[in-house]
Protein backbone atom coordinates (compact mmCIF):
# COMPACT_ATOMS: atom_id res chain seq x y z
CA UNK A 1 0.00 0.00 0.00
CA UNK A 2 1.26 3.20 -0.65
CA UNK A 3 2.47 5.68 1.75
CA UNK A 4 0.41 9.15 1.45
CA UNK A 5 2.85 12.23 2.43
CA UNK A 6 0.95 15.17 3.60
CA UNK A 7 1.25 17.98 1.35
CA UNK A 8 0.65 21.72 1.96
CA UNK A 9 -1.99 22.02 -0.16
CA UNK A 10 -2.20 24.20 -3.94
CA UNK A 11 -3.89 27.39 -2.32
CA UNK A 12 -1.24 27.30 0.20
CA UNK A 13 -3.42 26.17 3.29
CA UNK A 14 -1.48 23.84 5.34
CA UNK A 15 -2.95 20.11 5.43
CA UNK A 16 -4.43 18.82 8.91
CA UNK A 17 -1.54 16.22 9.09
CA UNK A 18 1.04 18.75 8.07
CA UNK A 19 -0.31 20.89 11.01
CA UNK A 20 -0.80 18.48 13.46
CA UNK A 21 2.84 17.49 12.80
CA UNK A 22 4.12 20.72 13.00
CA UNK A 23 2.03 21.37 16.63
CA UNK A 24 3.48 17.93 18.00
CA UNK A 25 7.19 19.48 16.94
CA UNK A 26 6.57 22.23 18.23
CA UNK A 27 5.18 20.45 21.69
CA UNK A 28 8.37 18.26 21.85
CA UNK A 29 10.76 20.69 21.18
CA UNK A 30 9.15 22.72 23.97
CA UNK A 31 10.03 20.44 26.09
CA UNK A 32 13.41 19.99 25.39
CA UNK A 33 14.04 23.53 25.89
CA UNK A 34 13.03 23.33 29.09
CA UNK A 35 15.22 20.42 29.89
CA UNK A 36 18.03 22.36 28.73
CA UNK A 37 17.46 25.63 30.18
CA UNK A 38 17.18 24.18 34.15
CA UNK A 39 21.06 23.51 33.49
CA UNK A 40 21.67 27.36 33.66
CA UNK A 41 18.22 29.26 34.13
CA UNK A 42 19.39 29.11 38.06
CA UNK A 43 23.34 30.59 36.95
CA UNK A 44 22.56 34.18 37.36
CA UNK A 45 20.75 34.06 40.65
CA UNK A 46 23.33 31.83 42.09
CA UNK A 47 24.47 34.59 44.41
CA UNK A 48 20.98 35.62 45.65
CA UNK A 49 20.53 31.48 46.29
CA UNK A 50 23.25 31.31 48.38
CA UNK A 51 22.36 34.16 50.52
CA UNK A 52 18.93 33.00 51.11
CA UNK A 53 19.39 29.33 51.92
CA UNK A 54 22.71 29.87 53.64
CA UNK A 55 24.79 27.31 50.84
CA UNK A 56 28.34 27.41 51.12
CA UNK A 57 30.65 28.55 48.06
CA UNK A 58 31.71 25.06 47.44
CA UNK A 59 28.11 23.73 48.21
CA UNK A 60 26.33 25.96 45.58
CA UNK A 61 27.69 24.47 42.90
CA UNK A 62 25.38 20.86 43.63
CA UNK A 63 22.19 23.40 42.56
CA UNK A 64 23.45 23.24 39.57
CA UNK A 65 25.26 19.47 39.86
CA UNK A 66 22.21 17.97 41.84
CA UNK A 67 20.36 18.30 38.11
CA UNK A 68 22.88 17.47 35.70
CA UNK A 69 24.12 14.14 37.66
CA UNK A 70 20.48 12.59 37.90
CA UNK A 71 19.84 13.72 34.74
CA UNK A 72 22.81 12.62 32.87
CA UNK A 73 23.08 9.33 35.04
CA UNK A 74 19.65 7.81 34.25
CA UNK A 75 19.40 8.91 31.01
CA UNK A 76 20.52 5.54 29.65
CA UNK A 77 17.69 4.14 31.70
CA UNK A 78 15.00 6.67 30.52
CA UNK A 79 16.19 5.82 26.81
CA UNK A 80 15.19 2.08 27.66
CA UNK A 81 12.31 2.58 29.29
CA UNK A 82 10.94 4.70 26.27
CA UNK A 83 12.10 1.53 24.06
CA UNK A 84 10.09 -0.47 26.50
CA UNK A 85 6.50 0.95 27.48
CA UNK A 86 6.27 3.90 24.27
CA UNK A 87 8.31 6.63 23.83
CA UNK A 88 5.73 9.14 24.22
CA UNK A 89 3.99 7.49 27.12
CA UNK A 90 7.32 8.16 28.89
CA UNK A 91 8.00 11.53 27.35
CA UNK A 92 4.68 12.47 29.57
CA UNK A 93 5.87 10.56 32.27
CA UNK A 94 9.26 12.07 32.71
CA UNK A 95 7.78 15.70 32.35
CA UNK A 96 5.75 15.24 35.08
CA UNK A 97 8.16 14.08 37.60
CA UNK A 98 10.02 16.99 35.65
CA UNK A 99 7.20 19.26 36.06
CA UNK A 100 6.86 18.35 40.20
CA UNK A 101 10.27 18.84 40.88
CA UNK A 102 10.40 22.27 39.52
CA UNK A 103 7.27 23.17 42.03
CA UNK A 104 9.04 22.00 44.97
CA UNK A 105 12.29 23.83 43.95
CA UNK A 106 10.25 26.87 43.69
CA UNK A 107 9.09 26.59 47.44
CA UNK A 108 12.10 25.04 48.88
CA UNK A 109 12.94 26.48 52.12
CA UNK A 110 16.15 25.38 52.49
CA UNK A 111 19.10 24.67 50.89
CA UNK A 112 19.09 20.67 51.11
CA UNK A 113 15.57 20.71 50.08
CA UNK A 114 16.39 22.36 46.80
CA UNK A 115 19.12 20.11 46.20
CA UNK A 116 16.50 17.59 46.41
CA UNK A 117 14.34 19.12 44.39
CA UNK A 118 17.00 19.82 41.53
CA UNK A 119 17.65 15.78 41.89
CA UNK A 120 14.13 15.28 40.96
CA UNK A 121 14.05 17.36 38.52
CA UNK A 122 16.84 15.70 36.85
CA UNK A 123 15.40 11.89 37.17
CA UNK A 124 12.56 13.22 35.11
CA UNK A 125 14.28 15.03 32.60
CA UNK A 126 16.18 11.55 32.54
CA UNK A 127 13.60 9.82 31.68
CA UNK A 128 11.50 12.10 28.96
CA UNK A 129 15.04 13.41 26.72
CA UNK A 130 15.87 10.37 25.34
CA UNK A 131 12.01 10.21 24.24
CA UNK A 132 12.24 13.71 22.60
CA UNK A 133 14.93 12.43 19.83
CA UNK A 134 12.64 9.19 19.21
CA UNK A 135 10.18 11.30 18.79
CA UNK A 136 11.18 14.06 16.58
CA UNK A 137 12.78 11.20 14.39
CA UNK A 138 10.06 8.89 14.10
CA UNK A 139 7.67 11.42 13.63
CA UNK A 140 9.55 12.57 10.58
CA UNK A 141 8.06 10.64 7.62
CA UNK A 142 11.68 11.76 4.99
CA UNK A 143 15.26 12.12 5.37
CA UNK A 144 14.85 16.07 4.84
CA UNK A 145 12.07 16.16 7.66
CA UNK A 146 14.33 14.55 10.27
CA UNK A 147 17.24 16.62 9.14
CA UNK A 148 14.98 19.61 9.76
CA UNK A 149 13.70 18.46 12.58
CA UNK A 150 17.67 17.28 14.00
CA UNK A 151 18.62 21.53 12.97
CA UNK A 152 15.55 22.71 15.29
CA UNK A 153 16.94 19.97 18.16
CA UNK A 154 20.72 20.98 18.06
CA UNK A 155 19.94 25.07 17.39
CA UNK A 156 17.61 24.41 20.72
CA UNK A 157 19.88 22.43 22.41
CA UNK A 158 23.00 24.36 22.35
CA UNK A 159 20.95 27.96 22.44
CA UNK A 160 19.16 27.03 25.55
CA UNK A 161 22.01 27.14 27.92
CA UNK A 162 22.70 30.73 27.16
CA UNK A 163 18.38 31.66 26.81
CA UNK A 164 18.32 29.69 30.08
CA UNK A 165 21.07 32.96 31.53
CA UNK A 166 18.88 35.76 30.08
CA UNK A 167 15.27 33.88 31.47
CA UNK A 168 16.38 33.38 34.66
CA UNK A 169 18.53 36.71 35.00
CA UNK A 170 15.29 39.04 34.21
CA UNK A 171 13.15 36.38 36.58
CA UNK A 172 15.40 36.71 39.38
CA UNK A 173 15.96 40.51 38.40
CA UNK A 174 12.20 41.16 38.09
CA UNK A 175 10.56 38.91 40.87
CA UNK A 176 12.73 36.10 42.52
CA UNK A 177 15.14 33.28 41.47
CA UNK A 178 12.51 31.16 42.48
CA UNK A 179 10.36 32.10 39.20
CA UNK A 180 13.29 30.66 37.60
CA UNK A 181 11.84 26.75 38.53
CA UNK A 182 8.47 28.19 38.64
CA UNK A 183 8.38 29.16 34.98
CA UNK A 184 8.05 24.83 34.33
CA UNK A 185 5.26 24.07 35.71
CA UNK A 186 2.85 25.96 33.90
CA UNK A 187 4.71 25.12 30.22
CA UNK A 188 4.69 21.22 31.11
CA UNK A 189 0.97 21.11 32.41
CA UNK A 190 0.08 22.63 29.06
CA UNK A 191 2.30 19.98 26.94
CA UNK A 192 0.66 17.40 29.02
CA UNK A 193 -2.76 18.15 28.54
CA UNK A 194 -2.22 18.70 24.41
CA UNK A 195 0.35 16.19 23.22
CA UNK A 196 -1.60 13.10 23.26
CA UNK A 197 -3.48 15.00 20.97
CA UNK A 198 -0.63 15.90 18.32
CA UNK A 199 2.02 13.01 18.91
CA UNK A 200 1.54 9.93 17.94
CA UNK A 201 3.07 6.91 20.03
CA UNK A 202 5.45 4.57 18.95
CA UNK A 203 6.04 0.53 18.93
CA UNK A 204 6.94 -1.14 22.14
CA UNK A 205 9.61 -3.11 22.02
CA UNK A 206 9.68 -6.01 24.66
CA UNK A 207 12.81 -6.36 27.21
CA UNK A 208 14.19 -6.16 30.21
CA UNK A 209 15.67 -3.23 32.55
CA UNK A 210 19.24 -3.12 33.62
CA UNK A 211 18.34 -1.74 37.16
CA UNK A 212 22.38 -2.06 38.19
CA UNK A 213 23.26 -0.48 35.32
CA UNK A 214 21.26 2.43 35.99
CA UNK A 215 22.58 2.72 39.99
CA UNK A 216 26.47 1.98 39.43
CA UNK A 217 26.49 4.85 36.25
CA UNK A 218 24.49 7.10 38.26
CA UNK A 219 26.36 6.71 41.80
CA UNK A 220 29.95 6.55 40.09
CA UNK A 221 29.39 9.64 38.22
CA UNK A 222 28.03 11.70 41.54
CA UNK A 223 31.05 9.94 43.79
CA UNK A 224 33.31 11.54 40.51
CA UNK A 225 31.81 14.91 40.99
CA UNK A 226 31.95 14.64 44.71
CA UNK A 227 35.74 13.72 45.16
CA UNK A 228 37.06 16.85 42.65
CA UNK A 229 34.15 19.35 44.68
CA UNK A 230 35.11 18.05 47.87
CA UNK A 231 38.93 18.31 47.17
CA UNK A 232 39.36 22.00 47.34
CA UNK A 233 37.53 22.55 50.84
CA UNK A 234 39.22 19.25 52.82
CA UNK A 235 42.23 18.20 50.47
CA UNK A 236 43.15 15.74 48.08
CA UNK A 237 44.03 13.32 50.26
CA UNK A 238 41.14 13.59 53.04
CA UNK A 239 39.28 10.76 53.29
CA UNK A 240 36.32 11.94 51.97
CA UNK A 241 37.83 12.98 48.75
CA UNK A 242 40.01 9.67 48.44
CA UNK A 243 37.14 7.64 49.03
CA UNK A 244 35.01 9.36 46.63
CA UNK A 245 37.46 8.28 43.76
CA UNK A 246 37.47 5.02 44.93
CA UNK A 247 33.97 4.58 44.42
CA UNK A 248 33.83 6.02 41.67
CA UNK A 249 36.03 3.49 40.43
CA UNK A 250 34.41 0.69 42.07
CA UNK A 251 31.04 1.57 40.69
CA UNK A 252 31.96 2.91 37.07
CA UNK A 253 33.92 -0.75 36.61
CA UNK A 254 31.51 -2.32 37.75
CA UNK A 255 29.11 -0.54 35.03
CA UNK A 256 30.88 -1.51 32.26
CA UNK A 257 31.23 -5.18 33.42
CA UNK A 258 27.47 -5.12 34.26
CA UNK A 259 26.95 -3.50 30.62
CA UNK A 260 28.88 -6.68 29.25
CA UNK A 261 27.14 -9.47 30.98
CA UNK A 262 23.19 -8.66 31.14
CA UNK A 263 21.19 -9.88 28.28
CA UNK A 264 18.95 -6.35 27.88
CA UNK A 265 22.01 -3.28 28.68
CA UNK A 266 21.50 -0.01 29.30
CA UNK A 267 23.95 0.52 27.00
CA UNK A 268 25.01 -1.83 24.16
CA UNK A 269 28.74 -1.09 23.78
CA UNK A 270 28.24 -1.88 20.49
CA UNK A 271 27.21 2.06 19.87
CA UNK A 272 31.27 2.58 20.98
CA UNK A 273 32.90 0.44 18.90
CA UNK A 274 32.06 2.91 15.91
CA UNK A 275 35.29 4.95 15.76
CA UNK A 276 32.93 7.92 14.30
CA UNK A 277 30.26 7.41 17.17
CA UNK A 278 32.60 7.00 20.58
CA UNK A 279 34.95 9.87 18.99
CA UNK A 280 32.18 12.13 18.88
CA UNK A 281 30.81 11.16 22.23
CA UNK A 282 34.36 12.13 24.28
CA UNK A 283 33.84 15.47 21.76
CA UNK A 284 30.62 16.57 23.19
CA UNK A 285 31.25 16.01 26.25
CA UNK A 286 34.68 18.31 26.48
CA UNK A 287 32.84 20.32 24.32
CA UNK A 288 30.01 20.75 26.73
CA UNK A 289 32.27 20.89 30.06
CA UNK A 290 34.23 23.78 28.20
CA UNK A 291 30.76 25.54 27.38
CA UNK A 292 29.74 25.34 31.43
CA UNK A 293 32.74 26.79 32.18
CA UNK A 294 32.33 29.32 30.24
CA UNK A 295 28.98 30.11 31.71
CA UNK A 296 29.53 29.64 35.27
CA UNK A 297 32.36 32.26 35.20
CA UNK A 298 31.30 34.66 33.24
CA UNK A 299 28.20 35.00 35.44
CA UNK A 300 30.48 35.62 38.31
CA UNK A 301 32.91 37.91 36.74
CA UNK A 302 30.15 40.27 35.75
CA UNK A 303 28.34 40.12 38.91
CA UNK A 304 31.41 40.27 41.10
CA UNK A 305 33.83 42.62 38.75
CA UNK A 306 31.62 44.20 36.91
CA UNK A 307 29.11 45.14 39.19
CA UNK A 308 26.04 43.47 36.83
CA UNK A 309 22.84 42.78 38.68
CA UNK A 310 20.63 39.16 37.86
CA UNK A 311 19.09 41.12 35.23
CA UNK A 312 21.98 42.53 33.27
CA UNK A 313 24.26 39.04 33.29
CA UNK A 314 21.40 37.31 31.92
CA UNK A 315 20.93 40.36 29.16
CA UNK A 316 24.28 40.05 28.62
CA UNK A 317 24.36 36.82 26.80
CA UNK A 318 22.00 37.58 23.81
CA UNK A 319 24.71 38.04 21.30
CA UNK A 320 25.65 34.71 22.18
CA UNK A 321 22.27 33.15 21.65
CA UNK A 322 21.17 34.70 19.11
CA UNK A 323 24.47 33.50 17.19
CA UNK A 324 23.85 30.44 18.11
CA UNK A 325 20.63 30.39 16.29
CA UNK A 326 21.79 32.22 13.78
CA UNK A 327 24.82 29.88 12.64
CA UNK A 328 22.42 26.45 13.47
CA UNK A 329 20.36 27.55 10.75
CA UNK A 330 22.71 27.31 8.29
CA UNK A 331 24.61 24.38 9.43
CA UNK A 332 22.59 21.63 7.81
CA UNK A 333 23.88 23.27 4.38
CA UNK A 334 27.13 23.60 5.49
CA UNK A 335 27.24 19.47 6.90
CA UNK A 336 25.93 18.65 3.69
CA UNK A 337 28.69 20.56 1.43
CA UNK A 338 31.61 19.63 3.77
CA UNK A 339 30.88 16.93 6.33
CA UNK A 340 30.97 16.97 10.10
CA UNK A 341 34.53 16.52 10.63
CA UNK A 342 35.61 20.35 9.58
CA UNK A 343 32.97 21.78 10.90
CA UNK A 344 33.15 20.71 14.12
CA UNK A 345 36.79 21.45 14.36
CA UNK A 346 36.09 24.70 13.19
CA UNK A 347 33.97 25.20 16.10
CA UNK A 348 36.15 23.57 18.27
CA UNK A 349 38.91 26.26 17.32
CA UNK A 350 36.71 29.21 17.78
CA UNK A 351 35.94 28.24 21.65
CA UNK A 352 39.48 27.02 22.60
CA UNK A 353 39.66 30.65 21.49
CA UNK A 354 37.62 32.15 23.07
CA UNK A 355 38.78 30.47 26.30
CA UNK A 356 42.40 31.92 25.74
CA UNK A 357 40.86 35.35 25.64
CA UNK A 358 39.03 35.30 28.75
CA UNK A 359 41.67 33.77 30.66
CA UNK A 360 43.07 37.32 29.71
CA UNK A 361 40.40 39.12 31.92
CA UNK A 362 41.48 41.33 35.13
CA UNK A 363 39.47 43.52 36.75
CA UNK A 364 40.13 46.50 34.29
CA UNK A 365 38.11 44.10 31.70
CA UNK A 366 35.27 45.55 29.87
CA UNK A 367 32.04 43.59 28.79
CA UNK A 368 32.94 45.49 24.97
CA UNK A 369 36.48 45.18 25.32
CA UNK A 370 36.79 41.82 27.01
CA UNK A 371 33.76 39.36 26.87
CA UNK A 372 31.81 40.46 23.30
CA UNK A 373 34.13 38.98 20.97
CA UNK A 374 34.50 35.71 23.37
CA UNK A 375 31.03 35.45 23.10
CA UNK A 376 31.14 35.74 19.22
CA UNK A 377 33.53 32.81 19.18
CA UNK A 378 31.41 30.67 21.28
CA UNK A 379 28.23 31.65 19.44
CA UNK A 380 29.25 30.57 16.30
CA UNK A 381 31.54 28.01 17.51
CA UNK A 382 28.91 26.30 19.45
CA UNK A 383 26.15 26.82 16.42
CA UNK A 384 28.72 25.04 13.75
CA UNK A 385 29.55 22.37 16.23
CA UNK A 386 26.67 20.81 17.88
CA UNK A 387 24.60 19.47 15.02
CA UNK A 388 27.59 17.94 13.30
CA UNK A 389 28.30 15.87 16.15
CA UNK A 390 24.70 14.91 16.77
CA UNK A 391 24.81 13.66 13.82
CA UNK A 392 28.26 11.97 14.20
CA UNK A 393 26.35 10.12 17.06
CA UNK A 394 22.98 8.98 16.00
CA UNK A 395 23.29 8.73 12.01
CA UNK A 396 23.67 4.55 10.96
CA UNK A 397 21.99 3.19 14.11
CA UNK A 398 19.57 0.59 14.04
CA UNK A 399 15.91 0.84 15.19
CA UNK A 400 16.33 -1.54 18.76
CA UNK A 401 19.46 0.81 19.81
CA UNK A 402 17.50 4.33 18.70
CA UNK A 403 16.77 4.82 22.53
CA UNK A 404 19.91 3.78 23.76
CA UNK A 405 21.83 6.29 21.06
CA UNK A 406 19.74 9.01 22.20
CA UNK A 407 20.47 8.58 25.80
CA UNK A 408 24.18 7.71 24.81
CA UNK A 409 24.62 11.39 23.34
CA UNK A 410 22.17 13.57 26.20
CA UNK A 411 24.55 11.59 28.52
CA UNK A 412 27.71 13.09 26.86
CA UNK A 413 26.44 16.20 27.38
CA UNK A 414 25.32 16.08 30.82
CA UNK A 415 28.30 14.22 32.08
CA UNK A 416 30.32 16.33 30.56
CA UNK A 417 28.99 19.59 31.77
CA UNK A 418 28.95 17.97 35.30
CA UNK A 419 32.46 16.46 35.64
CA UNK A 420 33.62 19.70 33.49
CA UNK A 421 32.05 22.30 35.92
CA UNK A 422 33.70 19.99 39.06
CA UNK A 423 37.32 19.86 37.87
CA UNK A 424 37.11 23.57 36.43
CA UNK A 425 35.37 24.71 39.92
CA UNK A 426 38.41 22.96 41.69
CA UNK A 427 41.13 24.76 39.34
CA UNK A 428 38.99 27.96 40.06
CA UNK A 429 39.20 26.86 43.95
CA UNK A 430 42.80 25.72 44.03
CA UNK A 431 44.18 29.26 42.02
CA UNK A 432 41.96 31.87 43.74
CA UNK A 433 44.15 34.22 45.73
CA UNK A 434 41.63 35.77 48.56
CA UNK A 435 40.23 39.60 47.00
CA UNK A 436 41.76 38.28 43.66
CA UNK A 437 39.01 36.02 42.06
CA UNK A 438 39.94 36.84 38.93
CA UNK A 439 43.00 34.62 39.05
CA UNK A 440 41.28 31.22 39.41
CA UNK A 441 38.95 32.09 36.50
CA UNK A 442 41.55 32.23 34.29
CA UNK A 443 43.17 29.69 35.58
CA UNK A 444 39.46 27.73 35.37
CA UNK A 445 39.51 29.40 31.31
CA UNK A 446 42.84 28.08 30.41
CA UNK A 447 41.68 24.65 31.54
CA UNK A 448 38.85 24.88 29.51
CA UNK A 449 40.71 25.49 26.60
CA UNK A 450 42.76 22.61 26.98
CA UNK A 451 39.58 20.48 27.34
CA UNK A 452 38.28 21.75 23.94
CA UNK A 453 41.79 21.02 22.16
CA UNK A 454 42.06 17.65 23.47
CA UNK A 455 38.74 17.80 21.49
CA UNK A 456 40.10 19.14 18.35
CA UNK A 457 42.99 16.42 17.96
CA UNK A 458 39.76 13.46 18.93
CA UNK A 459 38.21 15.36 16.50
CA UNK A 460 40.98 14.89 13.90
CA UNK A 461 41.92 11.49 14.23
CA UNK A 462 38.44 10.03 14.65
CA UNK A 463 35.59 11.64 13.01
CA UNK A 464 36.78 10.50 9.46
CA UNK A 465 34.73 8.59 7.14
CA UNK A 466 32.96 5.55 8.47
CA UNK A 467 32.53 4.16 5.35
CA UNK A 468 29.90 4.42 2.61
CA UNK A 469 26.91 5.89 3.70
CA UNK A 470 24.18 4.00 5.23
CA UNK A 471 20.32 4.24 4.55
CA UNK A 472 19.09 5.50 8.27
CA UNK A 473 16.39 3.56 9.59
CA UNK A 474 13.18 5.64 10.29
CA UNK A 475 14.27 5.81 13.63
CA UNK A 476 17.77 7.24 13.33
CA UNK A 477 18.83 10.04 10.98
CA UNK A 478 19.47 9.73 7.31
CA UNK A 479 22.48 12.25 7.15
CA UNK A 480 25.60 11.32 4.78
CA UNK A 481 28.85 11.61 6.70
CA UNK A 482 32.14 12.78 4.76
CA UNK A 483 35.32 12.86 6.23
Amino acid sequence: MTQQVSRPQANGVTSPQTRRSAIGLALILAVQLMLILDMTVVNVALPKIRTDLDFSASSLSWVLNAYTLTFGGLLLLGGRIGDVFGRRRTFMSGLAVFTLGSFLGGVAPTSELLVAARSLQGIGAAVAAPSVLALLTTSAKTASARNRALALFSAVSSAGGSLGLILGGALTGYASWRFALFINVPIGLFVLLFVRRYVTETERQPGHFDITGAVTATLGSASLVFGFINAPDHGWSSIGTVGAFIAAAVLLTGFFVTERRVPAPLLSLNLLKDRMRGGAVAVMALFVGAQFAFFFFTVQFMQAILGYGALKSGFAFLPLTLLIFTTSRVTPRLVGRFGVRPLIMTGLVLVAIANLWLGQLDTSSTYLGDLLGPMILTGIGAGLGFMPLTVAVLSDVEPEHAGSASGLLQMAQQMGGALGLAVLVTVYASQTVPGHVVTGMSASFHTAAAFVTVGFVLAGLLLGRRGAPVEAPAESLNVELAA
